[in-house]
């Protein structure tokens, strides 16, 4: 996960004071104009409930008392507001009002509380122009991309609605007269959600909503370089809560660092905790649950490949490569980090996919036009240069981009590199960094290898016309990830279906499908309505 890049200014404060008064009014009156949210361009940001100080604890009434963090613009690196994040006092009393609040959301019916999440879609409808402009300024993504997360916050919305009325399990056949046998199924209680800075919605939503109508509350720790993001989505599912009369604590929020997400992890009253993160602290966090024998969904991250073989159709091949790995500055879990190319038309390919990244559109991601933005922080770009350079001396080729941008913000220019192994180092390590590895490959037994021997397993697709390669593909000697296409890009997922990976990449399922499943736990029901007790299996027992 991307450190954040704070301002603490308790400490900052204490000093001031041992100044002027007056010294100390101008200071802050010149911090306070600073911050875009004072400016008329941002002027829109006020609309969202947000202020200069924003409270960054909600379980039912909005404080906060710990350390003063400013959520920075990635796109000129300038602040925008500041949140108080949780102490450790303030989460224990989050997690007691959250626990509480279960006690009454679990007696509600699944269709009603269907209802309400329902309703909570409908706020973030009536916001989510103005929200995604909020995800655009604050985590650095393009506009219609910050539109489109919240859009997806809104389609989860609607797929638990008519989930609320589906979901349980079956009456299995029982071997004994006068018996039935049944699968029960239950909220597990209370949800921990931990979320990334590069979806700082979407993930919140797919979990939020599933849990809701599976009878669990939540409880949220966002990214902390997101933080305006979380507290703005807060205020709008409060603002649903409270208007229904219900405990705001049902979706509770306990903005933080560290210190907060292990506690979460290490707690034992929060009975599923959901990561969405690094490999490196995903790994940490399932540690830490496993060690109490908890419940833990992870989302972590992935090496992702698109394997074009000689049949392909190139006018599907290009714009989807394109896509891929240039989108949201190549930080989604999904980009394509891998291309590979069969040896008859790699050179042919790469010529293409290096004309499309120089006509990529490079600007302020709030501008509509724009279709590539910055990196989220300072150290990201710091990631971008070391891999670019670890990849020149394994043996690479930068054929376009590989630069930093010399303007406002965290710009890096997007890049394609060549000639490395399979096997390089550099290529089997995932980095958040809009870069691109050409291999070229002969046989498909070879590029289907080669899908599989990195770590994680996340998404893949393969470009061919063949319906045999096709299933081969789909099959058990294909691709070893939880997301396996054909055609079509590895990132831009549908919510209809489950996501999430393998191996390293955590094994979890969100959003659609079964992935409800995880939220619940299950229990098997024998029931006898007879006047005897016959025992399973034929035993006799006299």
């Amino acid at each position: 996960m991307q450190r954040c890049l704070t301002l603490t200014f308790a400490r900052h404060s204490r000093l001031l004071l041992r100044h002027k008064p007056a010294s100390v009014h101008c200071q802050q009156s010149a911090a306070m104009s600073a911050l875009l949210i004072n400016q008329p361009k941002y002027s829109w940001l006020k609309e969202l409930g947000l202020s200069e100080d924003n409270p960054g604890v909600y379980n039912g009434s909005w404080g906060g008392s710990g350390e003063v963090i400013t959520s920075y613009c990635p796109a000129n690196n300038e602040p925008i507001a500041r949140v108080t994040q949780a102490t450790m006092a303030e989460y224990e009393e989050t997690v007691q009002k959250t626990r509480e609040a279960w006690k009454m959301w679990a007696d509600i019916p699944a269709p009603k509380r269907g209802e309400i999440v329902r309703q909570i879609g409908d706020a973030l409808r009536k916001k989510i122009n103005v929200l995604g402009s909020l995800v655009s300024l604050e985590m650095g993504k393009i506009y219609v991309e910050g539109v489109g997360e919240v859009q997806e916050y809104v389609d989860v919305c609607d797929y638990a609605v008519g989930l609320s009325r589906m979901i349980g399990g079956p009456m299995l056949p029982s071997e004994r007269p006068g018996h039935a046998l049944i699968e029960q199924w239950n909220p597990v209680g209370l949800v921990g959600i931990i979320t990334a800075f590069n979806f700082p919605v979407a993930v919140y939503g797919w979990n939020n909503a599933i849990a809701l109508t599976c009878g669990n509350v939540c409880l949220w720790k966002g990214a902390p370089t997101t933080p305006l993001t979380s507290v703005a989505v807060s205020k709008i599912v409060a603002e649903v809560l409270e208007r229904n009369n219900l405990p705001g604590a049902i979706c509770s929020m306990a903005c933080g660092g560290a210190d907060i997400g292990t506690a979460m992890a290490k707690d034992e009253r929060v009975d599923l905790v959901s990561f969405t993160g690094s490999t490196h602290v995903g790994k940490m966090v399932a540690m830490m649950v496993q060690d109490r024998f908890g419940r833990k969904l992870l989302e972590l991250g992935g090496n992702n490949a698109i394997i074009v073989f000689e049949d392909a159709d190139l006018s599907l091949v290009v714009p989807s490569a394109v896509f891929a790995s240039v989108g949201t500055a190549g930080q989604r879990c999904t980009t394509t980090r891998r291309l590979m190319l069969h040896e008859s038309l790699h050179d042919a390919v790469v010529e293409r996919v290096a004309k499309a990244y120089k006509q990529v559109r490079i600007g302020d991601p709030w501008d509509p036009t724009t279709l590539y933005g910055p990196l989220h922080t300072k150290q990201a770009v710091d990631q971008y240069l070391a891999a670019i350079e670890q990849a020149k001396q394994q043996g690479g080729t930068v054929v376009c981009g590989g630069k930093v941008m010399d303007r406002p913000g965290n710009y890096v220019e997007p890049t394609i590199i060549t000639g490395l192994a399979h096997d390089a180092a550099i290529v089997h390590t995932e980095t958040f960094v809009p870069i691109l590895y050409v291999l070229k490959f002969n046989t498909e037994e070879e590029a289907f290898a080669w899908n599989n021997e990195v770590q994680q397993g996340l998404s893949s697709s393969i470009f061919t016309k063949d319906m045999g390669r096709v299933f081969r593909w789909l099959g058990p000697k294909g691709s070893d990830c939880g997301i396996v296409n054909v055609n079509i890009p590895t990132s831009g997922a549908e919510i209809g279906g489950a996501f999430g990976g393998e191996k390293h990449t955590g094994g979890g399922r969100e959003s659609g499908s079964d992935s409800w499943k995880q939220y619940m736990r299950r229990s098997t029901c024998t029931i006898n309505y007879s006047k005897d007790l016959p025992l399973a299996q034929g035993i006799k027992f006299e």
